[in-house]
This record gives C-alpha cells, structure tokens and sequence, in this order.
C-alpha cells in the first residue's frame, strides 16, 4: 500500500476565481450536478476557471457501488427530472462553451438505463448551441445494444465509456453489474453502429495492476478501435472502507512512457499523467482542435 502523504507532483491549488464560483452559482440555480464536484476530481479549480465543465445528468444518485466512486448509491433514485435536458443545454448556452462533456450516474433503475435522457440532452444543446461540441460519457446501458443505438443516433461528437481497469482487477474495483468485456463490447457496438463516431476510453492506475496489462488493456481498447485514451492516478475519494486503498503513486515518467506506447500503438490522442481524469481540459482542447481539422478538410 502507497504511503499517505501525496507526492509533489499531486499538489493543486484550492479553488476561487470569478469563473470557478460563476460556474458553481449557475449550477446551483439550474440544479444541476457536475462530475466535478460529486466525483471530488482535483482539477475543479484549473478546468471551472478555464470555463470547462463535465456535466452530471439523471441525477446525483447512483444504483451501482464502485469501490474508487465517491458517488452515492442507492436502488431507487428519484426520477429523472424531464427539464434536465433543457436546463443543461441553457447553462452551456449562457458559459458560451466550445467543447462540453455530459455524463451521468448509472440508472439501472429506468427502462433504457437514461439512453433516451442522453440523447435528449445531445439534441438541446445542438438546439441551443450549435457551435458546441458534445462527448458524452455513458454506463454500459447493461450491454443494450438498442439503448446504445438511441445515444448515438443523436450524433455525439465523442463516445465515451470507461473500462476503469485492467481485466484481472475490474471485478475487485467495479460494481458486479459491471465487467471489462462488457465495456469493450460497448465501445464495439459503438464503431459497428457508426463506424466515422469518434471513442474514448479511460484507465486508473496505482490500484495493484502491472505495467505489462496496463499496455494489454491499451491493446484491447485499440482493437476495438478506440481512438482516444486517458490513463490517470487512482486518488481514494474518502476513508469509508468500501473505497479501494492506493497501492502506488505512480510516477510522471511512468505516465509518460504511457503516453508514448499509446500514441505508438496508434491512438490518435492520449492524455497521461498523474492528475489526469476522463474528463479532462488538456485532452478536451486537442480533440475539439483535432474535430475541427476533420471538419475543415470534409469541407
């Protein structure tokens, strides 16, 4: 187990511009949730004062029990809210953002798992601003395969799913519901209903893998041909015992030495280093800029 005391290089700075509380007010009068903050991620500060925001929707509540979440569960969440959509779409409409994530807790609990809410919000905020682009961050939708098709039919820039984990740990980090060849079927089924929609995927490290299956679950990913990838430092969101303890810190240079296999193994994007998360500002200006050059050369 990794000591307590975080190394150097994961010291960020606590939070507190203009935008950052400009950001957190407007979400708080539309009611709406970020990843941001129910996720504790640590690049609040950086990416809210750089006016990006991953979007929560269906709710702050999730029906599945990860052990690296710090989102709370239960069975039966409160219904959906039908003006989340409209709501969400708004807030974009009024940061004036280029590029937004919209994600969401798992819901088990409604019929299509949200993939008609997802949708929905796809179809708002091209309503509203048609400049933005969209990466939506989803669950498994349980392997539905026609509840995946319902999310992208409504053209999202960027499909994004995570596998977490590598193979041999996903069954001790994640929900039993969900599993690693499950989440590589999603991002599968994805490129054979649309084979031109770009995907993405992400990886936690410092929870007991090896070098050696990091770099097979980058090969998995590849060979479902996903073109973005984000690998980042596993940070323990709380001391409840269900949450998994840190077993390294890994280095930068480790993460570099990722980055470079990555980018060799033919992604188009990776985004590695300790702080880095699935949504993450970095790697959402490169895609935007590399989305741009695809639709100027279409043009």
């Amino acid at each position: 187990m990794a000591t307590r005391t975080k190394p150097p290089w994961l010291k960020v700075r606590m939070p507190g511009s203009p935008r950052y509380r400009q950001i957190k007010e407007r979400a708080r009068t539309l009611r709406l949730a970020t990843v941001c903050e129910e996720a504790r991620c640590p690049n609040i500060g950086e990416c809210w004062e750089d006016g990006t925001a991953t979007f929560m929707v269906m709710g702050e509540t999730c029906t599945r029990g990860c052990h690296f979440c710090a989102v709370s569960t239960a069975a039966r969440p409160a219904p959906l809210d039908p003006m989340e959509p409209y709501n969400v779409a708004q807030a974009i409409q009024e940061m004036d953002l280029d590029y937004v994530v919209i994600t969401s807790v798992d819901r088990d609990d409604v019929e299509d798992g949200g993939a008609a809410h997802f949708a929905s919000c796809i179809e708002q905020v091209r309503a509203h601003s048609s400049k933005t682009m969209v990466e939506v961050l989803t669950g498994d939708f349980q392997g539905n395969v026609g509840h995946l098709l319902k999310v992208v039919m409504a053209e999202p820039d960027v499909f994004a799913h995570n596998v977490e984990t590598v193979e041999r740990l996903s069954p001790k980090v994640r929900d039993p519901r969900a599993s690693y060849r499950q989440s590589l079927e999603v991002l599968a089924n994805v490129k054979a209903i649309d084979p031109d929609r770009f995907t993405k995927s992400s990886l936690m490290v410092g929870i007991g893998e090896t070098e050696a299956e990091i770099i097979q679950s980058m090969r998995d990913l590849r060979e479902v041909d996903v073109d973005f990838l984000t690998i980042g430092q596993y940070l323990k969101p709380g001391k409840h015992e269900r949450f998994l303890d840190i077993e390294e810190w890994v280095t930068p240079e480790q993460f570099q030495a990722y980055e470079r296999i990555g980018l060799e193994m033919g992604f188009k994007y990776v985004a590695s280093g300790p702080l880095v998360r699935s949504s993450y500002k970095a790697g959402e200006f490169f895609i935007r800029r590399y989305l741009e050059r695809q639709r100027e050369s279409a043009s």
